[in-house]
């Protein structure tokens, strides 16, 4: 879905998740015997002239926050549980009515321009996908390689839609690469988180005027009603815009435990988002090209209820939303012939994830060849580039 749906297909901050993921980072960035207060997400170090105010620490307090964190932290899960199992019940009772025969006859009914298209419009969506790490290297002001970008977004974000657990897997791959590239964990982590940012404000522009747009076709499709589309439209546009706004006033940063990340500012959140737009409308082109030939639907009503069934496999937590996201589908176009639809699916799932997935896998391994068979370590990089040290060389404008 894109970046993907990457989060859908995960790749999202989220609140439990997404804590433990920084804290991981941060625990490897750190040499022995050295603390982790006074770095930020740039790299940066305090002088050690400069004075850290002291902390005092409640133990009762931090025991009960803790606690506190816990507690709700098994909300969270405890519904992403019970909406992945209501989903794969309504899934399952979807598909009774479909025969295997009736799925290997619409197969071989897909047409030869279909699954073109198809893999076209995957090809395009990776392809903004490397957007998104080109954003974030370029809000941290690091410059690596267009190819060595495009490859760790790529194999990341393959390997996560398919695998799940985009913390660890996506995180992983990316060490993996930018790390022989000179960027330290604390830079890699920040590179993730900015990464996720993109996404969601891409995602909330194409919910935001789908639903606007077509309120009218939306409402008879999710039995909801015109204002009610419409209202939640304005709302997602509202959170973007106000998102702008608030980081355009001035800088703004975010912390997390002893870590900060300064966000990006007007010009790259507008890059942002027209990159999130692109891969959140060639992902849903992907299906939509692929569904049955008869289908009437419209391309920006079948974004509203991509972008739907892509948030509801968000929360889910299952890699990629799988049960969730097919169910979501299945209802929405319960108009046309159930069997031609969850074939459409499962051609969406072989184009966008496996046939990726392999490539990745393949690009990855012969990665590692190539790099094994050069033996020693490449140059350090010129100024202004990631360094071999695990440090980003800075600019002049970015030295205190």
């Amino acid at each position: 879905m894109g970046a993907g749906s990457a989060y859908m297909r995960g790749n999202g901050p989220r609140s439990g998740s997404f804590r433990l993921g920084l804290t991981a980072f941060g625990r490897a960035a750190q040499p022995e015997g050295r603390t982790p207060i006074g770095m930020n997400f740039q790299g940066q170090h305090r002088s050690p002239a400069e004075p850290v105010e002291p902390v005092e620490h409640d133990a009762a307090a931090d025991a009960k926050r803790k606690v506190r964190r816990s507690r709700y932290a098994w909300i969270g899960t405890g519904a992403s549980i019970v909406l992945f199992a209501v989903s794969l019940g309504v899934l399952w009772k979807l598909v009774q009515s479909v025969s295997w025969a009736e799925v290997r006859s619409a197969i071989a009914a897909a047409t030869a321009e279909q699954l073109g298209l198809a893999f076209l419009f995957v090809g395009v969506s990776y392809v903004f996908l490397t957007g998104y790490d080109a954003l974030a290297l370029r809000q941290l002001k690091i410059k690596v390689p267009y190819r060595i970008t495009a490859l760790a977004s790529f194999t990341s974000y393959a390997v996560s839609f398919t695998l799940g657990f985009p913390l660890l897997t996506a995180g992983t791959i990316r060490y993996w690469i930018y790390a022989r590239q000179g960027l330290s964990t604390a830079k890699i982590a920040a590179l993730t988180v900015i990464a996720g940012f993109t996404f969601w404000l891409g995602m909330g522009v194409v919910l935001g005027l789908s639903l606007i747009i077509e309120a009218g076709q939306l409402a008879g499709l999710a039995f909801t009603s015109i204002r009610i589309n419409q209202g939640v439209g304005l709302a997602a546009l509202a959170l973007v815009l106000g998102y702008l706004a608030w980081v355009s006033a001035k800088k703004r940063s975010i912390t997390v435990k002893h870590w900060r990340l300064e966000l990006p500012g007007a010009s790259v959140s507008i890059g942002q988002m027209i990159v999130g737009i692109g891969d959140v409308c060639a992902a849903a082109a992907v299906l939509y090209v692929l569904l049955p030939q008869e289908t009437t639907l419209g391309f920006t009503t079948f974004l509203a209820i991509y972008v739907l069934a892509a948030m509801l496999g968000i929360a889910s937590n299952a890699p990629g939303g799988i049960g969730v996201f097919e169910a979501t589908v299945l209802l929405a176009l319960s108009s046309l012939p159930r069997n031609e639809v969850l074939t459409s699916l499962l051609l969406f799932r072989g184009c966008y994830y496996v046939v990726p997935f392999v490539t990745a896998l393949a690009m990855l391994g012969l990665y590692e060849i190539v790099k094994r068979a050069g033996g020693a370590r490449d140059p350090g990089p010129p100024e202004g580039t990631a360094g071999p040290s695990g440090r980003a060389w800075r600019d002049e404008s970015e030295t205190r």
